[in-house]
């Protein structure tokens, strides 16, 4: 009889040590699940992407747009995709934002779409609304090859992009006398005349031409300043006792780039 109940006890025993020790595993594998869930889930500090890797993201999402736009209509993709660029913000710009306007076309009287209201040249100016981006590029396509002003653009060869640049310009698209430069800079940059390349099956060679224009003085009179070699954002905004930021948003800039020959406006 004594047997019996040591036996019983030996065998209570063994089964709570067991229970207990299923108890903590079971215990540790929820903490190491937790903490994977966790790593999962990402972090809401991670740092913002930056400006190369959203323009490339950009052309990413929008090169083929622009070829098949090049195909239709004639102009070359490198300029769509850098005034789409330069436009924009990369997709960034409370237009593109808000509007799928990537390209800032006013609404103009043959405009007959819903629209949107933006502080321009003026207060609270009339701006175009699509419902997809690829409407806006297929309304910049239609509104360049729909205007007399730009007919001459259209006898330039298809990969001149240099000559688009300066003929958008002359032709009164934009206001800045920096536009064509600017343009050109993206195109260069980001190597974007290998689409021009590849809609008219061409073999394309990198273009290693940097722009290189007379250094001038500087324009303080009319708040101007001409970049110099060796001039960066940075210095230049510290020279004049600047705010970086400010800088880049009264000369359009989304990003740090500069050439020598560029005119910044400071006031």
């Amino acid at each position: 009889m004594i047997k019996k109940s040591v036996l019983v006890v030996v065998l209570f025993l063994l089964v709570g040590c067991h229970a207990k020790k299923s108890v903590i595993v079971t215990k540790k594998d929820d903490r190491y699940n937790s903490s994977k869930y966790k790593k999962n889930t990402g972090s809401s500090s991670s740092k913002p992407a930056s400006t190369s890797v959203v323009v490339n993201d950009y052309i990413a999402n929008y090169k083929e747009v622009a070829m098949n736009n090049m195909k239709n209509y004639g102009i070359p993709a490198s300029i769509i995709l850098a005034q789409g660029i330069l436009e924009s913000g990369a997709g960034r710009g409370t237009l593109a934002m808000t509007a799928n306007n990537h390209f800032g076309i006013k609404c103009h009287n043959d405009w007959t779409g819903e629209t949107v209201l933006k502080d321009d040249d003026a207060a609270q100016e009339c701006f175009r609304k699509y419902n997809d981006p690829a409407e806006s590029f297929k309304d910049h396509a239609t509104f360049l090859t729909g205007r007399n002003r730009y007919a001459s653009l259209f006898d330039l060869p298809k990969d001149d992009y240099e000559a688009w640049a300066k003929g958008l310009r002359l032709a009164g698209y934009a206001t800045d006398p920096s536009y064509p430069e600017k343009l050109i800079a993206y195109i260069e940059r980001y190597e974007l005349y290998q689409y021009d390349s590849q809609v008219l099956g061409k073999k394309y060679v990198i273009n290693k031409k940097k722009i290189e224009t007379p250094v001038l003085a500087e324009n303080q009179s009319q708040g101007d300043y001409e970049v110099q070699k060796g001039d960066t954002l940075f210095s230049i905004a510290k020279k004049f006792n600047l705010n970086l930021e400010d800088v880049k948003q009264k000369n359009n800039m989304i990003d740090n780039t500069l050439y020598v020959g560029q005119k910044l406006r400071l006031k």
